[in-house]
């Protein structure tokens, strides 16, 4: 009997075929990168194995398990704790999550990642088929690979694969995704060789070619994918076109592969590939491009292709022919049953804030801002249990972190109620929301999934109510706990010195439309909230002037975003003081001294202040002799983001 999803997506859920492998649906799990959450020496920890046994459950018809480096000596090797299968000593491990992934009826993968220009990382030093100077500082010294490695590389990845079919693996995948080895020696940036294995398209995959042979030939009766570049954005350093990509692909094909996974971007590339500011869908041309190309190979994708339906439909079109999905399914291991069961409406969705890749380029374990439990999967106290006691909650804040807590306690067991003193759900994430040039249906998305499970897990929030000592005093024997969430503010006070303060308005006033700025505007302040809230006034055709303190701004933006705010600024023309302060407000404008004791003049018909940012402390001085148990989470107890809220809240949930 099919589910009412299924019976809505019937494209997605119809079964397919690679190689000799029937798949049970057209979904396949995507490698993700790695995780970083095993040993510095290659060996998969329990660790890795709990969250590999979360990915084998998401119901994916393909699953791909992480890319492992095959060479001893790890120069393929790109993160810290990335998986090795140089070695039968590895093997046991992979047994383990090959044995996951058949047991929940899916087809296992096994990628093979030689990350070339950016692998070395425990050596000092990376290869790469020419000694081409890194654009990005944090990677190592280029090396030219002679002929001799060239043909133990391609050894390396031949035994790499045949060990991983010992494993149990059905198949095995090679990816040039983000400017790996192979995507080394087909691009024209860093292939710059004059013996056989550079100049010509033909030559440049003559590597790939041997690659795809050599795996083919040590493991013939088992599927091989290669993940390709369809736009490698790189035409800054002189990177591929994109027909040179797609001959490329051709060469693959007619190597025989059996299903090409068509992706975008590399690391180095100066315009994003898989954010929010990249519309979902926006690269699907590149997969209808390959499909029509090639009808006879299977075709893979899912690059900023986050939504089940959408996926679907490009099935239908012929746009691919598997949906290949990772990061939505980091955000929401549930995502693929929810869409079976037609709950689409429950899905935590993946809003392209990058934290995964955020950690992973700083060598920590990777996380997901929508997703507390990823990497914790292992730790008993992250799952949620019936609570041993029941009791009555209260949360003062019903913004990401005080709704986060409150699902996760109504799910114990626990009897909840949710104070806000707004109109809706949501907190300060509503204005921010509102203001985001990125894609501002990724960051409302998850206020709508709260609203959601407030309304069907019947959890009473109670609007239009502020938690002060009076209000609390009639209430709180009510409660056994209370969570203060209730966020941060701008802390105004930070300007009492400033003559002219009174002048000052709140930057939230006029994100969240209580305040209407004037057409010429001072934004003092350039993190998150103030180059936000600059960049949509720009837009709306307010001449918008930033100052900050600081040298650089971003300051508190996640770090793989801080350039896309970078860029909007310099797109927009945004006129930015940086190493600068407010020393005075006038009806005329502000008064602005920068780090040598220079002071100017900038006419505005408002002056914004967007920080600094101020947790509302207060709240825990007024209650702290009013209840058994006091908490806080997200800015209540410091001003970060949203993904500090998201998890604070549910670490305060499964656990009280």
């Amino acid at each position: 009997m099919k589910r009412p999803g299924e019976l809505k997506l019937p494209h997605l859920f119809k079964p397919g075929k690679i190689g000799k492998y029937e798949t049970k649906n057209m979904v396949k799990y995507g490698a993700c990168c790695v995780s970083n959450y095993n040993t510095r020496d290659g060996y998969i920890t329990p660790r890795e194995l709990a969250r590999t046994r979360v990915i084998a459950g998401t119901g994916a018809g393909i699953i791909t398990n992480q890319g492992a480096y095959p060479d001893p000596l790890g120069e393929g090797k790109a993160y810290f704790r990335q998986v090795a299968i140089f070695d039968d000593k590895f093997l046991p491990q992979f047994e383990t999550i090959a044995q996951y992934i058949h047991d929940n009826g899916a087809v296992a993968i096994q990628q093979i990642l030689h990350a070339g220009r950016y692998g070395g990382i425990d050596l000092g030093y990376c290869i790469q088929p020419s000694v081409v100077p890194q654009t990005l500082p944090h990677f190592r010294p280029p090396r030219e690979l002679t002929k001799e490695q060239i043909r133990a590389i391609v050894m390396q990845h031949a035994d790499a694969a045949k060990r991983a079919i010992r494993a149990g693996f059905d198949g095995t995948e090679v990816t040039s995704f983000m400017g790996y080895l192979l995507a080394n020696f087909n691009s024209r940036f860093t292939n710059q060789r004059t013996d056989e294995y550079g100049g010509s398209i033909e030559n440049r995959g003559r590597f790939m070619r041997e690659l795809i042979d050599s795996i083919k030939q040590a493991t013939p009766e088992h599927p091989l994918v290669v993940r390709l570049n369809g736009a490698e954005l790189m035409d800054r350093w002189g990177g591929n076109s994109e027909d040179e990509c797609f001959e490329l692909m051709q060469q693959a094909v007619d190597c025989g592969v059996d299903m090409i996974s068509v992706t975008v971007g590399w690391q180095e590339a100066p315009e994003s590939s898989i954010g929010r500011d990249v519309a979902p869908g926006h690269w699907n041309y590149l997969s209808a491009k390959a499909k029509k190309l090639f009808p006879n190979t299977l075709i893979t994708f899912g690059n900023r292709l986050p939504d089940p339906v959408m996926a679907n439909q490009c099935i239908a079109d012929g746009v691919f022919d598997y949906w290949e999905v990772c990061r939505p399914m980091l955000a929401d291991p549930e995502l693929l049953h929810k869409a079976a069961e037609d709950r689409l409406d429950e899905v935590r969705r993946c809003i392209g804030s990058l934290n995964c890749l955020s950690r992973l380029f700083r060598d920590l374990p990777y996380t997901c801002a929508m997703n507390p439990t990823l990497g914790h999967e292992v730790e008993p106290e992250y799952h949620v249990t019936p609570a041993a006691v029941k009791k009555k909650i209260m949360i003062i804040g019903a913004g990401p972190a005080g709704m986060e807590a409150a699902i996760t306690a109504k799910r114990r067991g626990h009897d909840v109620t949710v104070f806000e003193k707004g109109d809706r759900i949501g907190g300060s994430l509503v204005g921010y929301a509102s203001n985001d040039l990125a894609r501002p249906d990724d960051l409302i998305s998850v206020i709508k999934y709260y609203e959601t499970m407030a309304r069907k897990m019947e959890i009473d929030v109670r609007f239009n109510t502020e938690a002060n000592a009076k209000f609390m005093r009639s209430i709180l024997h009510q409660f056994d706990v209370c969570i203060v969430a209730a966020g941060s503010r701008t802390d105004m006070n930070a300007y009492r010195h400033v003559p002219g303060h009174d002048k000052l308005v709140d930057a939230l006033d006029v994100a969240t439309g209580k305040a209407q700025p004037g057409k010429r505007i001072v934004m003092v302040g350039a993190g998150k909230i103030g180059l936000t809230l600059a960049e949509s006034l720009c837009k709306q055709g307010h001449e918008v002037v930033i100052v900050e303190e600081d040298k650089r701004i971003a300051g508190d933006v996640m770090p793989s975003f801080k350039w896309r705010h970078s860029a909007w600024i310099e797109e927009l023309e945004i006129r930015t003081l940086t190493s600068s302060m407010l020393v005075g407000v006038t009806g005329e404008g502000a008064m602005i001294r920068n780090a040598k004791g220079e002071e100017t003049f900038v006419e505005a018909d408002t002056v914004l202040v967007s920080g600094p940012r101020k947790a509302n402390h207060d709240l825990f001085h007024e209650f702290q002799w009013m209840v058994d148990e006091l908490h806080g989470a997200g800015d209540a107890v410091i001003p970060r983001g949203l993904d500090a809220s998201i998890h604070e809240g549910y670490r305060l949930g499964v656990r009280i």
